[in-house]
């Protein structure tokens, strides 16, 4: 649902005319059922015929939404049938309905729900007791709808109904015929007035089953001032949806599955003229700007305030002010968890209680630097969680967290986002980029776009040093420097697990490696590498006397395939560029030799967006190895992902290979 902050006075709708699509011959369109109402077959289904290892099924999930006679009010009547196979699936009877309800401008009616069972071959039906539905306040604009189905088993069909609607006739919602379970049909119905205009955004690539549009001549107004319009009904349907589950470097949930946006661009008023309704990016940031839960935020004075703002401006360099509030900012708040692009209690009272939404505690931030004299000004962005932000559509519900956009000069800027601990004033939190910011200059009235991006690879570099003894055990000593977002996770690894569990981490659980005298360095100081120095000891299985194998790569990152599913369903995010190096040493001891070494290699994808390198030598007594993987692009679209399946295959085969010296 999109959470718009103005609305217009007169009555208005859209058309969007489809290309139809051809259906699949092939395929069946399954059939939907009035409320109430069930097939013995679906409850004797045992399981999902286009997935057969998934553990609940939506049967069919089907929404009609139109606008009232006076064609102000929007509302969409859905009913969703889902089937539970075992129980793991009966987790899906769990629901949970958000809407805005700040000035009533989302509401939910009509909620009916209930359990179907198959007892003794007879259909056993157990309705929702109204009593244990309840309404949560999420926060002062949001609240949710959430109850539990009754009697839910294995075998179990449950199902809903509810009426959504809104009193603003552009906060047409969007629709997902996807979900985290497969979907047998989902289906769309919209029934829009040509006085209005939408473009769609979709991320529809399977074949609608469904896709037909029909006009209806209407009217509106009284005998002496009657207004003629074209309803546009569009309906749209897929089948046989597979889950999107989530799997491993994906991002948003929204920008992977299958969907329809609607944006309202314009409206035609009775009078023929055309109005605009397609938002700016410096209207959009002028509302927030003029907003009473961002703008008018900036500047309200916080209690005990002037000891900071006195301190800073004793410091010369703006560089230095910024860092010292950061610092004090993110010490003193702590984050509530939530995300928002406003605030919810408002910045002082969030000051007093050091504790605040993510909006909060970063204009808190804004307002201190403003008050230091610091240039800066406040920023709303979008988690990776939430979704990427389309600079091509200025919509104010893409985004859901503010921070402080600080420029440098003309190409460089800081992003500063005080609500997370580890987070450093000199980089982009990584859960925001490759996404787009829009930052509010209130005094100056201007309102830009920014593209958040990290540009250099994010370096990690190994260096490993190590004796093999005749009798099959290893004693060495590794040194590890990480760069960027490799060091902020070591740190906030290392000090939220404790050190057992770091070294833990850094041994991959290997029973037979064992770590002593781990020192870090510089874990205070940002704009150095975390350095990281230990001793190992490893007992080499398989040796035996004669014969010595050990793998190399014992430290490398991702020593694990995160790619071992054949298909996916979302585009992989890596986040930033990322290059590791490694290189160990290892003496052999005397009276072997190398008997058998990996060869040298070069590997890389066919756009070479990765490349691979291992380079091994037997030189004065040692094997000497160097490992290199270098990732030259954040994101790869899941339409590439057999490549990136057989490339990661064959790199982590490569990785494990052993090396094998021979008794003389």
């Amino acid at each position: 649902m999109k959470y718009t902050t103005t609305m217009l006075l007169a009555c208005l709708l859209t058309a969007s005319a489809a290309i139809a699509q051809k259906k699949p011959e092939a395929l069946t369109i399954p059939t939907t059922q009035p409320y109430g109402k069930i097939d013995i077959a679906d409850l004797e289904l045992k399981n999902c015929d286009f997935e057969k290892d998934a553990n609940a099924m939506v049967l069919f999930d089907k929404a009609d939404t139109y606008y009232d006679s006076d064609l102000n009010t929007i509302t969409m009547e859905r009913h969703k049938r889902i089937k539970v196979f075992n129980d793991n699936g009966k987790d899906v009877a769990n629901i949970r309905i958000e809407y805005i309800s700040a000035s009533h401008y989302e509401y939910i009616t009509g909620l009916d729900a209930e359990t179907f069972n198959l007892v003794n071959g007879k259909v056993e039906i157990t309705k929702l007791d109204k009593k244990v539905l309840y309404t949560e306040t999420v926060d002062k604009s949001t609240s949710a709808i959430v109850f539990s189905f009754p009697n839910v088993k294995p075998g179990s069909v449950i199902e809903f109904k509810y009426k959504w609607g809104t009193p603003d006739y552009s906060n047409l919602p969007d629709w997902s015929f996807q979900s985290k379970i497969p979907t047998r049909y989902s289906e769309w119905t919209t029934q829009i007035p040509d006085l209005l205009y939408f473009t769609t955004q979709s991320h529809v690539t399977m074949p609608y089953v469904v896709n037909k549009n029909k006009a209806e001549s209407r009217s509106v107004g009284s005998a002496a001032d009657v207004v003629s319009y074209t309803l546009d009904v569009n309906t749209k349907a897929l089948a046989n949806i597979p889950s999107l589950p989530d799997e491993p470097y994906m991002g948003a949930q929204s920008d992977n599955e299958q969907s329809l946006i609607y944006h309202l661009t314009y409206v035609k008023p009775t009078t023929g003229f055309v109005r605009s309704y397609s938002d700016s990016w410096a209207k959009l940031g002028g509302i927030l700007a003029d907003h009473e839960d961002f703008g008018a935020q900036l500047k309200r004075k916080l209690a005990n305030e002037d000891a900071i703002i006195a301190k800073a401006k004793t410091m010369k360099l703006d560089r230095d002010k910024m860092i010292y509030i950061f610092k004090e900012v993110q010490s003193a708040m702590k984050w509530d968890g939530v995300d928002r692009w406003y605030t919810n209690d408002g910045t002082v009272k969030a000051w007093e209680k050091k504790t605040g939404n993510s909006s909060e505690v970063n204009l808190i931030l804004y307002h201190l630097l403003y008050r230091a004299g610091v240039e800066a000004y406040p920023m709303v962005v979008s988690t990776r969680s939430h979704g990427k932000v389309n600079p091509a559509y200025s919509f104010l519900y893409q985004f859901n967290r503010a921070v402080v956009y600080k420029p440098i000069d003309e190409k460089s800027y800081y992003i500063l986002d005080a609500t997370g601990k580890y987070n450093t004033y000199n980089e982009i939190p990584d859960e925001l980029l490759n996404s787009t910011g829009l930052y509010i200059d209130k005094d100056d009235k201007r309102y830009n776009t920014v593209v958040l991006k990290k540009e250099n690879p994010v370096q990690q570099v190994i260096m490993v040093s190590a004796d093999i003894k005749p009798d099959g055990k290893m004693n060495g000593t590794a040194n590890l420097s990480e760069y960027s977002y490799n060091r902020i996770k070591g740190i906030k690894k290392y000090k939220t697990d404790g050190e057992q569990k770091y070294i833990d981490f850094l041994r991959n659980n290997d029973n037979s490696l064992k770590i002593s005298a781990l020192k870090l360095e510089n874990m205070e100081v940002d704009t150095l590498p975390l350095a990281q120095t230990f001793e190992f000891k490893q007992d080499l299985t398989g040796s035996d006397g004669n014969y010595i194998y050990f793998m190399p790569a014992m430290f490398a990152p991702m020593r694990n395939n995160p790619f071992l599913k054949e298909e996916r369903m979302s585009d992989i995010d890596f986040g930033y560029r990322d290059n590791f190096s490694m290189v160990g040493t290892y003496k052999m001891p005397e009276g072997y030799k190398a008997d058998a070494l990996p060869k040298n290699i070069t590997m890389q994808m066919p756009d070479e967006s990765i490349i691979f390198r291992r380079i091994v030598a037997e030189q004065d007594g040692n094997i000497v190895v160097r490992f290199v993987i270098d990732h030259k692009k954040p994101i790869f679209y899941k339409q590439d992902y057999d490549k990136i399946f057989d490339f990661y295959k064959k790199l982590h085969e490569l990785m494990n290979e052993q090396i094998v010296l021979k008794k003389a």
